[in-house]
């Protein structure tokens, strides 16, 4: 999760105001005022008490008055302190955890792209957010036989047999154009020196190599190791991830800019931006929340993503969450997602 805020509220009965504030917020959308607070079970406070604290909130920058009204709003910083110390996790009821276990339970045998798009859809359907999910690395690949092809305009086709039999075709874009036989000798290198290994050793001895390379300028080694880091996907790029309900992200007032959501959408088909986000879900443990700016991807300025990494075998292969405005129910879509993760994972661990 992100760093925790710094400042803390000034007392407990300021933050009973913040979080039945925020909760109220949530729940109607509408600015919060003090009379309103004042008739919130469990605050036994004066009106005029409740103003006084409000203005100490929103001097230390947890809430914030809206041009239009008296009241006031929670701060992506409120939000923030709200979820690291104030919320009340409320967990799906039974029947909803049973329809949940049902839809992915079912779908345990099928290929991991089905499961995948079953617990998105099942995130979407519990929280009427937009659900994602990653789809699972496989854990272990193995490089059987590499073959390089030239195709035209500096592109190579690399044709990569994994593991047994599963054989992957790959276009790359190279920064010149190679001959048949810089290209066959690339293939005979890797071949002799890598086949029987994982691409993800692969990758790192790769990457070895051609620091030790440019010492040596053999320009041999060069072209097969810039090959091979194309083909071996040493760029860094991610899995891809299958998003279901996104468009009821139009419902919600916060994000009713048409071309903001226009832009998202386009972001949410690129994958890109969204996956660099993800990503940094993986290497945490646990429900990771992200509100606002915390994103560090502007059109998620006014939306919470909220994630979990799940696992097989105890090693993490991917990451799932929900994407919504910045006012969503935390109570109830962080044990969500939590629980979704361990029975995603449950369901690909008794399936292989």
């Amino acid at each position: 999760m992100p760093a925790k805020t710094q400042s803390t509220v000034p007392s407990n009965r300021a933050g009973q105001i913040l979080r039945a504030l925020v909760e109220s917020f949530i729940r109607d959308g509408h600015p919060v005022g003090s009379r309103k607070l004042a008739k919130a079970s469990g605050i036994d406070l004066s009106p005029a008490t409740i103003r006084n604290v409000m203005a100490d909130l929103e001097e230390l920058g947890f809430i914030a008055s809206p041009h239009t009204s008296a009241g006031r709003v929670p701060t992506a910083r409120g939000y923030r302190l709200f979820v690291d110390t104030l919320v009340k996790l409320r967990p799906p009821a039974s029947r909803e955890l049973a329809a949940l276990q049902d839809q992915i339970v079912d779908d345990a045998g099928a290929d991991v792209k089905g499961l995948a798009a079953a617990a998105s859809a099942a995130l979407s359907s519990l929280t009427s957010l937009a659900g994602l999910v990653t789809i699972p690395r496989q854990q272990h690949l193995t490089l059987r036989q590499v073959e390089f092809l030239p195709i035209s305009d500096r592109r190579v086709l690399a044709i990569l047999v994994i593991n047994d039999s599963e054989v992957q075709n790959r276009v790359l874009t190279m920064e010149r154009d190679y001959s048949n036989d810089e290209l066959q000798r690339a293939a005979n290198f890797l071949n002799e020196h890598y086949a029987g290994k994982e691409l993800s050793e692969i990758r790192s001895q790769v990457l070895d190599e051609l620091r030790r390379t440019r010492e040596t300028v053999n320009q041999l080694m060069i072209d097969t190791i810039s090959i091979a880091q194309k083909a071996f996907d040493l760029d860094g790029s991610q899995p891809e991830y299958i998003i279901a309900g996104e468009t009821k992200l139009m419902g919600f007032d916060e994000l009713s800019d048409i071309d903001k959501l226009r832009q998202l959408f386009d972001a949410f088909n690129r994958q890109r931006d969204i996956l660099r986000l993800l990503d940094r879900s993986i290497a945490a443990d646990g429900v990771q929340i992200f509100i606002g700016e915390e994103s560090g991807y502007q059109l998620l300025d006014d939306c919470s993503v909220v994630t979990a990494p799940y696992r097989v075998d105890d090693e993490i292969v991917g990451v799932l969450g929900v994407i919504g405005p910045t006012r969503m129910a935390y109570e109830r879509v962080i044990p969500i997602v939590d629980i979704t993760a361990k029975l995603v994972g449950a369901a690909l661990n008794s399936s292989h």
